[in-house]
């Protein structure tokens, strides 16, 4: 996947659920109007992408890390994220992916639901963030010095 341009303007939006669906490697399978409104990429663009094409870089590798975790164990997953839009934009959203488990149990895929979140959740979790991302910045730091 291509570097993206990274654009420091937040995209505001109310009022549309976001859907998607990946596979068990992540990649689209389907999404909705809204997510497609929002994202600004059109569908034929979103499906079989990776889902990472809407990470935005200052997300911690380690909130992805504990996603993958969780869901991998069939567990739901909650959280806030800062999304990438297509023309570079970021925008803010409460994220809850559930997988999808077919008659056996076993999981099969995953489904995503977004929606704007609220102003103090992104302030708190901007904070948890760069928290993240300092012991992540300390980690490689001594990596590198071995």
């Amino acid at each position: 996947m291509a570097e993206q341009l990274e654009i420091d303007e937040e995209y505001f939006f109310d009022d549309l659920l976001l859907i998607s669906q990946a596979d068990l490697q992540g990649r689209i399978t389907y999404v909705n109007r809204g997510l497609i409104a929002i994202s600004g990429y059109t569908k034929e663009e979103m499906l079989g992408a990776p889902h990472a094409l809407f990470r935005h870089s200052s997300m911690p590798k380690s909130f992805f890390t504990k996603m993958w975790h969780t869901i991998e164990r069939g567990e739901i997953f909650s959280g806030v994220m800062k999304n990438l839009r297509k023309d570079g934009r970021y925008y803010w959203v409460a994220i809850e992916i559930v997988p999808l488990k077919d008659e056996s149990g076993e999981i099969e895929g995953y489904i995503a639901v977004r929606k704007a979140a609220a102003r103090e959740d992104i302030i708190a979790s901007s904070e948890n963030y760069e928290m993240m991302r300092e012991m992540e910045r300390e980690e490689h730091k001594e990596d590198a010095d071995i």
